[in-house]
């Protein structure tokens, strides 16, 4: 019996010592691909996974494991294409409703962002500036889209367009929102990313747009990245998907960015649909489901356009305001949606 159990201790140890260098090798690897590679089922490498975590060596994310710690090297495309691709969806789904006909808008790069361009390519009028790759390729052979690139040095492991090139071509430009998504955020410090020029291109995206609507799911809910792309008070609105029962750290970060005064749509069951909810999807698909958590009254430094509320500090209009093509981030009449009033500190 002692031998029995001896060897399958080895084992344990031998198979948790296999994800630990794979998920070191490749920054963040998902619970599937794991569970291939290891011949083993999920549940097992959930196990594993949740005990290569409490000794510090792993950090758990939905559907996968990442590297410990915020502040660690961005993973590639392939390892983060895997990851939260139910709640991808979703949120590109509901981001896509705030777009309308005719608007001009900037898109960054990331695989959240990516599934938005999907269902950007059915919004007749549509202008978008990306820096990526991987944007511009789902926009290609939309015939109702125009697709401004930026120019740039190609970063190989996001598809993005990164150093002064892409950052002097956003000069002058101005459209009336920024969708860009990012490795963490907190109510803290903002989105943030483990690459410096990744970030730096970010900014530059951000001053190109009067308001910026960030793209997260609940993963990234309270991780905290090397380098500051968009602090708290610049970023209008949060879309981001419900999160689970268990993730205490998630719902608190949402709760604190709604009390910083950021809007929070949060994407729930029957989205992941393919619908845009902004009347550009498929005829009998159902709409987006969603809820707002409505920012605390008199913490923004500057409002988002359309609500009918006051000028910013100092009576100025919040930047872009006088943007023709500058929609508002109205309710949408077919969406579903359910305030949660922030609480007062």
């Amino acid at each position: 019996m002692d031998v029995g159990v001896t060897v399958g201790f080895v084992f344990a140890a031998e198979r948790r010592q296999l994800i630990l260098e794979m998920v070191r090798a490749n920054g963040a690897v998902s619970l599937r691909e794991l569970a291939r590679v290891v011949q083993t089922s999920e549940v097992t490498v959930r196990r594993d996974v949740r005990a290569l975590e409490a000794e510090g060596l792993l950090d758990r994310r939905h559907g996968g494991a990442v590297l410990p710690g915020g502040f660690t090297r961005e993973s590639g495309f392939p390892q983060k294409s895997h990851l939260a691709t139910a709640e991808k969806t979703a949120i590109a789904d509901l981001a896509a409703s705030f777009v309308e006909e005719g608007e001009a808008v900037v898109v960054g790069a990331g695989t959240t962002t990516q599934e938005l361009a999907r269902r950007l390519a059915r919004v007749p009028g549509l202008t978008v500036v990306t820096n990526s790759l991987l944007v511009a390729q789902a926009l290609a052979h939309a015939n109702r889209v125009e697709v401004v690139m930026t120019g740039g040095t190609l970063r190989g492991s996001n598809y993005a367009l990164v150093g002064s090139g892409a950052e002097q071509s956003l000069q002058g430009l101005r459209v009336s929102r920024a969708f860009l998504s990012g490795s963490g955020l907190t109510a803290e410090r903002g989105l943030s990313t483990s690459n410096m020029l990744s970030a730096s291109v970010d900014r530059a995206l951000v001053q190109a747009a009067a308001e910026v609507v960030v793209l997260a799911d609940h993963t990234k809910l309270g991780t905290d990245t090397m380098f500051q792309t968009v602090p708290t008070d610049v970023i209008t609105r949060l879309v981001t998907d419900e999160p689970p029962a268990h993730a205490d750290r998630a719902a608190t970060e949402l709760q604190a960015l709604a009390d910083q005064g950021v809007h929070i749509s949060v994407a729930g069951p029957g989205t992941g649909n393919g619908s845009t909810g902004g009347g550009h999807g498929d005829a009998g698909v159902a709409p987006a489901r969603r809820r707002d958590v409505p920012p605390l009254p008199g913490q923004r430094r500057s409002l988002p356009l359309g609500h009918g509320q006051p000028p910013g500090p100092g009576g100025g209009a919040p930047p872009g305001a006088q943007l023709r093509g500058a929609v508002p981030l109205g309710d949408q009449a077919t969406a579903r949606v359910a305030d949660l009033a922030p609480r007062r500190r």
